[in-house]
C-alpha cells in the first residue's frame, strides 16, 4: 500500500543520492483499491471476501437477539471500497458509511433515526462503517501519526456504538416511547479481527 510506495520511493532517492544506476519499480498494491489508474489491486477481492464473512458473522449474531443492531467496522482509512462491494454482495446490510458520503448522527434525517426506523421495520438493523468514515475533521495538519505517517484517526466504530447505546436505551425509552428502547448491539472491528465483541 501507501507505505511500500513511500518505502520504494525513499529507496530510488537514497539510489539517486548515490548516483547507483538502477531503477526501483513499484507495482500498485493495496486492498483498499484506492489507485485511480488502475480497475483493482492484488489482494482487494480476497479483503472483500473476509469483509462478507465478517458481516455474515454479525448478521447471525444480530439475528438471534430481539433489537439486534450489528455494527461492523471495516479497513478504510480514505475509500470507502472494501465496504461498499461487501455490502454489494450482501442481502441483509441496511446502511454503509464511507468516507467519500458525510453524514450526520442526529436529526430526523440522521443515522440514529434511521436505525430506529429500521428496527421498527424488522427488529433488527446491519449497519457497515468504513473505518475512515465521519472523518470530516480529521484533515488538520498538526494530526498525530502513525510510525508509517498517517494520520491517527477516531475509532468510528466505538463511537457508533456508544451513540447507539446512548439513543436506545431504558431512559430513552421512557422519555421518548418504546421507538427509544434498549437494543441488543453486536459490534465487529473487522480492521484486525473476525472476532464479534459485545
Amino acid at each position: 500500500g501507501d507505505g511500500t510506495m513511500r518505502g520504494a520511493s525513499l529507496i530510488a532517492e537514497e539510489a539517486r543520492r548515490r548516483q547507483l544506476k538502477m531503477s526501483v519499480v513499484g507495482i500498485p498494491k493495496t486492498v483498499d483499491n484506492d489507485i485511480p489508474i488502475i480497475d483493482k489491486s492484488f489482494g482487494f477481492e480476497t479483503a472483500v471476501e473476509a469483509a462478507q464473512d465478517a458481516i455474515n458473522s454479525a448478521v447471525t449474531e444480530t439475528q438471534s437477539f430481539p433489537r439486534g443492531v450489528g455494527i461492523v467496522q471495516l479497513m478504510g482509512r480514505l475509500s470507502g471500497f472494501i465496504a461498499m462491494h461487501a455490502t454489494l454482495g450482501s442481502r441483509d446490510v441496511d446502511c454503509v458509511l464511507i468516507p467519500e458520503v458525510a453524514f450526520t448522527l442526529n436529526g430526523d434525517d440522521g443515522l440514529l433515526e434511521f436505525l430506529a426506523d429500521k428496527l421498527e421495520e424488522s427488529d433488527k438493523v446491519i449497519l457497515v462503517v468504513a473505518e475512515g468514515a465521519g472523518q470530516f475533521d480529521a484533515g488538520d495538519d498538526d494530526s498525530e501519526r502513525d510510525a508509517s505517517g498517517n494520520k491517527i484517526l477516531k475509532d468510528i466504530g466505538v463511537t457508533i456504538k456508544e451513540e447507539v447505546a446512548s439513543y436506545f436505551n431504558a431512559d430513552a425509552a421512557k422519555a421518548h416511547g418504546p421507538r427509544r428502547g434498549p437494543v441488543n448491539i453486536k459490534y465487529c472491528d473487522y480492521q484486525f479481527s473476525s472476532q464479534l465483541v459485545n
